[in-house]
């Protein structure tokens, strides 16, 4: 039998699960059986739990139906459970180093209780300071073991379901587990409190518990509140069931109507015909159950209480009026630039949004491309009633094609169609001062998969965070977005953790990798000779990644005149630099080096391309999509990663060969390695993992779903990999 059974729902947290799984399996003890619950759906979540699995065989992962809520999951993960004390742990959290360690020292000094309560630290999503909010609590519990008695305070209440260790049998014994619903953690933790007999308190942090950037779930606007009654009148019964002394049932009432008055009073939990049945539902609660010899809190929540206990909704309405803050709910403006435009803004925010009017942007504005050109053009096909404003910079309006209608930043039209827009569809985000319209639906379609860490990772690597500018203002922008567009489950657990937020993941693919499935062998031959790459030669695109501690752009330490006369005769380079560079700043190339670095699409590069070099570039997942070889030019892999900081180790799985120098690098191709048999290997594995969504159906999806509303069912399933033909490359072409 296991010292510890530590069970952890798994659903809707794929981002940060490997992060609680993992703080389990690296603590230095060892007695324990980690138990994830799933529920099938979360695909995600189901791959970060069975690497885990393969790799430990003391996780055993129990299945839970998505109805079962967490109550459900809880309580199938203690049904599995063996061993000797239960722990719980969300998803989302992890437990501190030496935490299990801790725990068992704790119970080997009282020779076994029924509960161990411990501290936990509530750590913010960003800004703020770490609180630990049961330490207060327990300062004020006897040493030692002791009687639930002699700590009335401590009523479970106030202590989260995982801030505590519950002794395995005491819960099967009493039948005690989660009911369904909302709040559940307060009728589980008050029942527990009632029936202990022996508890005892670890005075130090065993959980970080990390708080969502939205708040606790249960916080939200809905009529889900009326649960928390239900919970406090179960929690209520079974102490007057129990017939606990009114030293106990005391604190317990009052930490229950605690919470329920902090729910009735707040301005935005409840609707006014809401409120109103709450109140009364909480005073006939409130009169039924009130311990006798109970002594009301003095001040305004005594006040409070009196009107419970009267049944007064009109008063308490009036105090609750009395006491609202002025302004506390009046909407930020806007902060375009300039006095004109901000009230051209404001005056355009009061007119009715256009049902009919979509706004696309894409690389703050650098022309027509990547994923929202692709769902433009496949809105024209599928929702021709729509009309469609693409946002460019003034520089960039000449590369708009003709037929699409455009917008200038920061002209007049510009506002007008943001204020007005249904729908906004962007690869990065609109303007700090972009409102977010009741009604309209924001698109975030990402431009990549995530290597290198993005969002609210980079906050620890101080050269990255010094040139991001502010990490709130980024999560404010976060929060307009509807929907959040993902190629692959590794971008979707990574969008997670970076952009933190309550959109909704759509795992469709990636739009402008469409036409790497639908391109025939035409396209390709003439996307090369609009490049001008010379007929009968192997193209190959160079297209490094940016460098956050250089100014400009450098293609590393490699000399590709040099390497196109190592690597073959027949060897051409097509360079591409990153996008923060696709406006000049680079030297002339000569010779057998074609710079791509200004064609406006990275798609037809990527045709006409018959190997990609690259070194951490995002264009290695797309590019990958083609089933054409890769190789990886690291020779700086340790600084980058030390510096700007990567989601996994690309040396352990890259997607074709690893040069480290130019000399390796063109004997890679000197020697034919690039396609050899380890190369075509290293590639499908890497598809496998990163190319899962994209089948050339991701804009038809994209479009059918956000724009024309159809559920998610009806939707064109995503087409297996092994079922996929790609374009042909060209030397595919000449070799057949």
């Amino acid at each position: 039998m296991p010292r510890f059974s530590i069970i952890v729902p798994s659903h809707g947290v794929a981002g940060r699960l490997a992060q609680a799984l993992d703080s389990v399996l690296a603590q230095s003890f060892g007695d324990f059986e980690l138990i994830p619950v799933g529920d099938g759906a979360d695909l995600a979540a189901a791959d970060v739990v069975g690497d885990r699995v393969e790799r430990d065989s003391r996780v055993a992962p129990v299945h839970s139906p998505p109805s079962a809520g967490l109550a459900g999951a809880r309580n199938a993960g203690m049904r599995a459970a063996t061993g000797a004390y239960l722990l719980f742990l969300d998803g989302d959290d992890a437990l501190v180093p030496g935490a299990l360690g801790a725990l068992d020292a704790r119970l080997a000094d009282t020779g076994g209780v029924d509960v161990l309560y411990f501290e936990h630290e509530r750590v913010p999503w960003w800004e703020g300071e770490p609180a630990n909010p049961a330490a207060p609590l327990l300062a004020k519990a006897p040493d030692g073991a002791f009687a639930p008695d002699r700590a009335p305070h401590l009523t479970g209440v106030h202590l989260p379901a995982w801030s505590a260790v519950y002794r395995r049998t005491f819960l099967t014994e009493r039948g005690l587990d989660f009911t369904d619903g909302h709040f559940t953690d307060v009728g589980f933790g008050a029942r527990v409190a009632g029936r202990a007999e022996r508890v005892t308190v670890l005075r130090s942090v065993v959980v970080r518990h990390l708080v969502r950037r939205q708040g606790n779930r249960l916080n939200l606007p809905g009529p889900h509140h009326a649960e928390l009654l239900d919970q406090a009148e179960l929690a209520l019964a079974h102490a007057a069931e129990r017939g606990l002394p009114d030293e106990r049932r005391g604190p317990l009432f009052e930490q229950l109507f605690a919470a329920i008055l902090k729910t009735a009073t707040h301005p935005r939990r409840l609707t006014a015909r809401e409120r109103r049945t709450f109140f009364r539902r909480a005073s006939r609660l409130y009169r039924r159950h009130r311990p006798a010899g109970f002594r009301t809190p003095g001040g305004r929540i005594g006040v409070q209480h009196r009107l419970l206990a009267a049944g007064s909704y009109t008063g308490f309405r009036a105090l609750r009026a009395a006491n609202r803050t002025a302004g506390g709910l009046l909407r930020r403006l806007p902060r375009p630039q300039g006095l004109r435009t901000r009230l051209l803004y404001r005056r355009h925010l009061r007119r009715p949004l256009d049902p009919g009017l979509v706004v696309y942007c894409a690389y703050w504005g650098r022309g027509y491309t990547c994923n929202p050109a692709a769902i433009h053009a496949k809105a024209r096909e599928l929702a021709p009633h729509l009309r469609s404003v693409f946002l460019v910079e003034a520089d960039q309006a000449h590369t708009v094609p003709k037929d699409v209608d455009h917008a200038v930043i920061g002209s007049r039209r510009y506002w007008e169609v943001l204020a007005r827009a249904t729908y906004l569809v962007n690869n990065a985000n609109f303007a700090e001062g972009v409102v977010k319209r009741p009604g309209s639906v924001h698109l975030q379609t990402q431009h990549g998969t995530p290597l290198k860490t993005m969002g609210v990772d980079q906050s620890t690597y101080p050269v990255v965070a010094a040139a991001s500018g502010s990490f709130t203002k980024l999560l404010g922008r976060v929060d307009r977005w509807d929907y959040n567009l993902s190629a692959n489950r590794h971008s979707t657990r990574m969008w997670e953790r970076a952009y933190p937020g309550s959109y909704e993941q759509l795992e469709y693919g990636y739009p402008r990798n469409d036409v790497y499935c639908t391109a025939t062998a035409e396209d390709v031959a003439r996307v090369r000779r609009a490049l001008g790459v010379p007929e009968g030669s192997t193209a190959v695109l160079y297209a490094p990644t940016h460098r956050d501690w250089e100014a400009g752009f450098g293609a590393g330490a490699l000399d590709l005149e040099a390497f196109c006369e190592a690597a073959g005769e027949d060897v051409v380079v097509l360079l591409r630099a990153h996008y923060f560079y696709d406006r000049g700043g680079r030297s002339a190339p000569s010779g057998r080096v074609i710079d791509v670095t200004a064609h406006r699409s990275a798609e037809d590069v990527c045709l006409a391309a018959d190997a990609l070099v690259t070194d951490y570039s995002s264009i290695m997942f797309d590019y990958a999509n083609l089933d054409r070889p890769i190789v990886v030019y690291a020779d700086d892999w340790e600084v980058y990663r030390e510096t700007r900081g990567v989601y996994f180790d690309l040396m352990a799985a890259p997607p074709g060969p690893v040069a480290r120098t130019p000399e390796e690098l063109a004997r890679v191709f000197r020697d034919g390695s690039w396609t050899g048999r380890e190369s075509t290997a290293l590639r499908a594995a890497f598809r496998e993992r990163f190319c899962e969504f994209d089948d050339g159906r991701a804009a038809e999806r994209v479009v059918r779903r956000v724009l024309l509303g159809e559920p998610p069912e009806t939707l064109p399933p995503v087409v297996p990999l092994a079922e996929r033909v790609p374009a042909p490359a060209a030397a595919t072409l000449v070799r057949s």
